[in-house]
């Protein structure tokens, strides 16, 4: 442990103990799919009754019409946005029929690319906008892979903790927008050379249905489990794998976050590059959009990343754009499986678990990753997320060979004092205690969710697809058994009716073809943004 990382965290706790530093505020995304009562992927529409995906703030699709998104506010109390969300689940069980939203990141049964229907955001510019950029992805990369589910953490920290950071750190020269931009992106690069800890603690896919390789091929990695399951004894996330959310065109883009202009500069020269193979496929055929455009992202969305700086964008800006203009606000977390045991795919302890990772990821030291590193890192992602639980498996750090049991419980001896901090903010100790309820995973690979849906299915001899079903019933039931809190079922109610007004304003109120719109966008996102001026509290 580094003298200025221990000294950092002494003077923090003092603060907090002064009153002196905010909680942490974080918003969770959870996708889920619907599937029917025999664990077929859906092919209904998006239920009108849940409101429309296009304008809902809280309830819409992912990739697939049959994919839902839920999406908390930000809470500074990680259980208010857990409740919210058990909400929106209760919620939707009432308009979902025989439905069930599926438990498991992997897919419920597929019958082809075909079956999973692209997400229609209706007639308007927008909504045009995020369709066709799905057929752009069904071209690139299938909508087999866009079926899949996870869950998206978002996590600010607090605005006082920034200006604290930066007086103990004696660097007032800079403003604190650029300083604040520049130590999440720290954050990022920690997270980025240790987020295998997090796919090793909480990856939850060693399995999926064989309808997801529908061409036939047995990739080696994978072994047969009855009839229609196949399944990778010592894997964590077959999601986060070259099975699932990985891309060899994105590959050359090399962001390894060391610093913001980086990052939006190679965005930004993907999404005005061409790519000969996605030229090849066409843009248009006629008159009918097949992707937005043939460069190697159509928009900054499509770049795949365990972990992203965010802004919330304003009307007229690209999300680098904004991240440009005014800095980073917060980050998203994109690398975590839903836990099937889980009714919400996540719990508390665990979000207790990733806040202190975070934040010893940001008042650890955090070098720049040179490209050599940037290889390193993948490869140890890669090792983990194929042979995770492996005994034998070894992570290289430093040139050194180490276990993940033996880095894994450097880092977590290291969070324990983030976690004092933290706790310092709470009442009780929570995260204290979600890092001693999680560690023991480090020693015993049996308790981490991989092994123990693997061991469901050879103990019990079951499917993927049965035993994913028994549990989606199983949570279906309870959501549908438990009441709602009053004020959020009135909240829900009138969303509903003013997400499909909303939508018919937006359709009304266009007043230029498609081909024109999106051309006026891509000209704007061509646009470096001028830094806005500094808000209130963020003098230099």
């Amino acid at each position: 442990m580094s003298e200025s990382f221990t000294s950092r965290v002494d003077r923090l706790k003092s603060l907090a103990d002064q009153g002196r530093v905010g909680r942490l505020r974080r918003g969770i995304e959870k996708e889920g799919l619907r599937v029917d009562g025999e664990g077929r992927i859906a092919a209904t529409p998006h239920p009108a009754a849940l409101g429309s995906k296009l304008t809902h703030p809280h309830i819409t699709t992912d990739y697939s019409e049959a994919l839902l998104e839920y999406i908390t506010p930000v809470y500074s109390r990680p259980g208010d946005a857990m409740a919210f969300l058990a909400d929106l689940h209760r919620f939707s069980y009432r308009h979902l029929g025989d439905e069930l939203i599926w438990p498991a990141s992997m897919p419920s049964r597929l019958d082809g690319n075909d079956s999973v229907p692209i997400a229609d955001y209706g007639r308007s510019n927008v909504g045009t906008m995020k369709h066709v950029y799905r057929k752009g992805l069904d071209l690139r990369y299938g909508r087999i892979m866009q079926s899949i589910a996870g869950v998206h953490y978002n996590v600010s920290l607090p605005d006082d903790l920034w200006q604290l950071l930066r007086e103990l750190e004696g660097d007032l020269d800079t403003p604190l927008r650029d300083y604040r931009s520049s130590r999440y992106f720290g954050l990022i690069r920690n997270f980025r050379r240790h987020s295998w800890l997090l796919l090793y603690l909480f990856g939850a896919s060693p399995a999926l249905d064989r309808s997801f390789l529908p061409n036939g091929e047995l990739p080696e990695k994978l072994q047969r489990h009855g009839e229609q399951t196949l399944v990778s004894r010592h894997a964590t996330s077959l999601r986060m794998s070259d099975l699932g959310y990985q891309n060899k065109v994105q590959e050359q883009l090399k962001i390894c976050f060391n610093s913001l202009s980086n990052y939006v500069n190679t965005l930004r020269h993907a999404i005005a590059t061409p790519w000969q193979d996605y030229q090849k496929l066409g843009v248009k055929e006629g008159d009918e959009w097949c992707q937005l455009n043939a460069n190697i992202l159509q928009i900054e969305n499509e770049y795949y990343s365990d972990i992203r700086p965010k802004r919330v964008a304003r009307h007229d800006e690209t999300p680098s754009q904004a991240l440009e203009a005014r800095g980073v606000e917060y980050i998203e977390v994109r690398c975590l499986d839903l836990n099937p045991f889980l009714p919400l795919g996540v719990d508390e302890p665990q979000i207790r678990f990733i806040d202190t990772f975070l934040m010893w990821c940001l008042l650890s030291e955090s070098p720049w990753i040179p490209d050599d590193e940037c290889d390193r890192l993948d490869d140890n992602r890669r090792l983990v997320v194929e042979r995770g639980r492996d005994p034998e498996l070894r992570l290289l750090q430093d040139g050194r060979h180490r276990s993940i049991a033996d880095w894994g419980g450097e880092i977590l001896a290291e969070m324990v004092a983030v976690a004092e901090l933290l706790d310092r903010l709470e009442e009780g100790e929570p995260h204290g205690e979600a890092l001693a309820a999680l560690s023991p995973r480090l020693d015993d690979p049996a308790l981490t969710p991989s092994a123990r849906l693997l061991a469901r299915l050879e103990s019990t001899g079951e499917s993927f697809v049965e035993a994913m079903l028994g549990l989606a019933r199983e949570q279906a039931q309870a959501f549908r058994d438990t009441p709602m809190d009053p004020s959020r079922e009135v909240l829900f109610d009138e969303l509903v009716a003013t997400s499909h007004a909303q939508q018919k304003d937006i359709e009304a109120a266009d007043t230029e073809g498609f081909d024109a719109f999106l051309a006026r966008y891509f000209e704007r996102a061509r646009e470096v943004r001028a830094v806005t001026p500094l808000q209130t509290g963020e003098t230099s």
